[in-house]
């Protein structure tokens, strides 16, 4: 098949990073995927939950929203989905499991993901922005003095796959996954460790070989996808 863009079907989308997006934002980037534009924010709080409290331990949450006309049709506001705190707390799962907490102090870093404009991959775009931010922010802590080091683990970013006419594509549009019979997200490590992988059949179900398959591209993509993070990067002093 000849995809909308005229990509290959084991291709990402282009990817754009525009780091230190917000002004007053500890850490903050602008990711584009493609048509898909998600604004990552991390603001550093000097508190923790109460479960942490006396613990020296930090946290690392996320909250994710979409502007009313990111998409084809308003999104009225102040109607939070289930959906909505899925992809947050995604997006905070994803990122604990690369972070060092008990290097934070008994601080809670804010991860915000503010969909501009939708195209598909969302959620994945949150992700693989929102460590981008993180790294910031805890930079900056670092230079304040605050940490002794920047207490990320691993890298972290999410990718989609999905299967559309018997086709396997990688990191699908809006168009492409609203027609999809298999749809996955798949979140990994930059040692190639999944994270997280949500797969559901649309419409008929799919058998272990395409499940591995989907798995693989999904691989390659966020191998690709890591290698952008690390040249956004470039001048952070780890």
């Amino acid at each position: 098949m000849i995809r909308q863009d005229g990509r290959g079907l084991d291709k990402i989308r282009k990817v754009v990073i525009t780091r230190n997006y917000m002004k007053y934002a500890e850490g903050s980037c602008l990711i584009e995927l493609g048509n898909t534009k998600v604004v990552c924010t991390a603001s550093v709080e000097e508190s923790v939950p109460r479960f942490l409290k006396g613990t020296g331990t930090g946290w690392v949450t996320a909250e994710y929203g979409m502007l009313p006309r990111s998409c084809q049709s308003r999104i009225q506001r102040g109607k939070d989905s289930g959906r909505t705190y899925e992809i947050q707390r995604l997006v905070g799962r994803s990122l604990r499991t690369v972070a060092d907490m008990t290097m934070f102090g008994e601080r809670t870093i804010w991860i915000d993901c503010d969909v501009i404009q939708g195209d598909g991959g969302t959620r994945t775009a949150s992700i693989t922005g929102s460590f981008i931010a993180l790294v910031d922010a805890l930079s900056k802590m670092k230079k304040d003095g605050n940490i002794s080091a920047i207490p990320i683990k691993d890298f972290v970013a999410a990718t989609s796959v999905g299967m559309l006419n018997g086709d396997l594509l990688l990191d699908l549009c809006y168009e492409e996954d609203s027609k999809a019979g298999v749809d996955m997200n798949v979140v990994m490590t930059g040692a190639g460790e999944f994270i997280e992988i949500q797969g559901t059949a649309e419409r008929e179900p799919f058998n272990k070989e395409q499940m591995d398959k989907l798995l693989t591209l999904a691989q390659k993509g966020i191998k690709d996808l890591i290698e952008i993070q690390r040249n956004s990067l470039g001048n952070i002093s780890w």
